[in-house]
C-alpha cells in the first residue's frame, strides 16, 4: 500500500498588576464575571501575521538549547526536583537500552485503540525515542543517541499509513513524540546519518502531515489540539513555514472553542468549520453542560483526563511557538490560566457545585499542568494557587501518551 499524504523566577510585577485573575469559588457559584483580562481578538479580527519569516531555531520543538543547559546545570548541582525527575526518567521502561522497536507498515487504531494493531507499539516506541533523546542531550552518553536513532530508523523504514477511526489522533500522539526526539537528536551532535534524517523527514511529511493538516473539527477538542501540537513540532523539524503557519491558525481557532470565558458571550465559541451552532448543539457538544463559567472546558463534564490532554496540547504548542519567536502564550493567557485554576481546584479536592456537570466531576488531570504553570506563574509571576498546590502534590510528572518528563524539562525553565 502506497504512502499517504512540538529557577529563574521572573518577577512579573507589571504583568501581575495588569493580569490579576478573578478568584475562583469552586464550591459556590463559580468565578465572578468581571471584565476579561487582556482578551484575545478572534482570528477573523487579527488578520495574518505581519512578521517577516525567520529561519527556524534548532533545537526548537518543546525543548530548546537554553533549557537543556539549565537542566544540565541543575542536575550537576544535584538540585530538586530535577534530580528526582531525572531518576524517574532513567528508571522508566522507556529509558532501557534493551528496548526493541516494533514498527509496522499499517498502524490500525479504532476508538480507544480497539483494535490496537500497532497503536500502543508506535506510541511507546516514539516515547522511548524521546526519552533516549533527552538522556543523550543531558548526559552525552552516545548509547542513548544510538538507541533513539535505532528506534526512529526502524519506523521510518517501514510505516506507510494510519487507518481506522482513531488514525488522526494516533498520528498526533506519536507525531508529537517523534518530532521532539528527532529535533533533539538531529541538532545536538548525535551523529544521525544524513540519509537516515532524510528518510525520517520523508516519513513525517508523507505519513503524518496529511493526517494532521485537516484537523478534526467535529471531534472533541483534545483531538484537534493534539494534532495542532504535532503539526507544529513536525513543521519545525522539517523547516516547513507553511505547516507551521497552518498550526498557528488551528491553535488560534480551537483554543477559544475549547475554554470558555464570559467575554465570549452567553454561549461558547463554536468550533471552527464544524457546523455546531446554536444553543442546543453547543450544549450537547459541551457534554450537556448549559451553565458556562470562566475556565470551563468543552470536555470538563466528560472527564478531566481528556480535558488535561486538550489544555496540555495547547500549552505544548505555545511553548514550541515561543522557541520560534511567536508569543502564543500571551494570546492564550487568560483562557489557560483560568482553565488550570478551575480544574486543579477540583482535582485538589473541592466539591463540584450543582451547576457543574450535575454536581459530579471525574477528576484526574494527570501530568498536564507543568508547562503552563511554568510560563504563567514562574516566568510571568501570575498567582496560580490551585495549580501550585497540584504541582507540589503530583510532581515529578512522568510520561503519558504525548506528555513526557516535564518536571525535568520545564520546572523553572528559562
Amino acid at each position: 500500500m502506497g504512502r499517504k499524504t512540538t529557577t529563574s523566577l521572573m518577577a512579573g510585577a507589571v504583568l501581575t498588576a495588569l493580569l490579576a485573575l478573578t478568584p475562583l469559588s469552586p464550591t459556590g457559584a463559580g468565578p465572578a464575571r468581571t471584565a476579561a483580562v487582556n482578551p484575545v481578538p478572534r482570528v477573523a479580527d487579527q488578520g495574518p501575521d505581519r512578521r517577516p519569516a525567520q529561519p527556524f531555531r534548532h533545537p526548537g520543538v518543546l525543548v530548546g538549547g537554553r533549557q537543556l543547559a539549565f537542566v544540565k546545570d541543575r542536575l550537576g548541582a544535584g538540585a530538586e526536583p530535577w534530580n528526582s525527575a531525572f531518576a524517574a526518567l532513567r528508571a522508566s521502561r522507556y529509558a532501557s537500552l534493551d528496548w526493541q522497536p516494533k514498527p509496522r507498515a499499517t498502524v490500525e487504531c479504532g476508538s480507544a485503540s480497539h483494535p490496537d494493531n500497532g497503536c500502543s507499539d508506535e506510541r511507546n516506541d516514539s516515547m522511548a525515542a524521546y526519552t533516549d533523546a533527552l538522556q543523550w542531550a543531558l548526559t552525552h552518553d552516545r548509547r542513548y543517541a544510538h538507541k533513539a536513532i535505532t528506534i526512529m530508523d526502524a519506523w521510518s523504514a517501514v510505516i506507510q499509513e494510519h487507518t481506522n477511526s482513531n488514525a488522526q489522533l494516533q498520528t498526533g500522539w506519536s507525531g508529537n513524540n517523534w518530532a521532539r526526539a528527532a529535533e533533539l537528536v538531529r541538532h545536538t551532535g548525535a551523529g544521525w546519518p544524513a540519509a537516515s534524517v532524510d528518510r525520517f523527514a520523508t516519513m513525517l511529511r508523507t505519513v503524518y502531515l496529511p493526517e494532521l493538516t485537516p484537523g478534526s473539527p467535529r471531534k472533541n477538542g483534545n483531538w484537534e489540539l493534539i494534532e495542532t501540537d504535532a503539526l507544529m513540532g513536525i513543521a519545525v523539524f522539517l523547516d516547513d513555514r507553511g505547516a507551521f503557519d497552518r498550526a498557528v491558525t488551528m491553535w488560534r481557532n480551537r483554543l477559544p472553542a475549547y475554554v470558555y470565558l464570559a467575554s465570549d458571550g452567553a454561549l461558547p465559541v463554536p468550533p471552527p468549520h464544524a457546523g455546531i451552532n446554536g444553543r442546543d448543539a453547543l450544549v450537547k457538544y459541551w457534554q450537556g453542560q448549559s451553565d458556562f463559567r470562566d475556565g470551563l472546558a468543552q470536555e470538563t463534564c466528560r472527564d478531566f483526563g481528556h480535558t488535561g490532554w486538550g489544555l496540555e496540547a495547547a500549552a505544548q504548542t505555545a511553548e514550541t511557538a515561543r522557541l520560534q519567536g511567536l508569543d502564543l502564550w500571551a494570546e492564550g493567557r487568560e483562557r489557560l490560566v483560568k482553565a488550570l485554576e478551575f480544574h486543579t481546584a477540583y482535582d485538589n479536592g473541592a466539591g463540584a457545585p450543582d451547576w457543574l456537570c450535575g454536581g459530579t466531576v471525574k477528576a484526574g488531570l494527570g501530568p498536564a499542568v507543568q508547562l503552563a504553570y511554568n510560563e504563567y506563574h514562574v516566568r510571568e509571576g501570575i498567582a496560580m494557587p490551585h495549580t501550585e498546590r497540584y504541582v507540589a502534590a503530583h510532581s515529578p510528572f512522568g510520561a503519558d501518551y504525548f506528555i513526557g518528563w516535564e518536571t525535568l524539562t520545564h520546572t523553572d525553565a528559562p
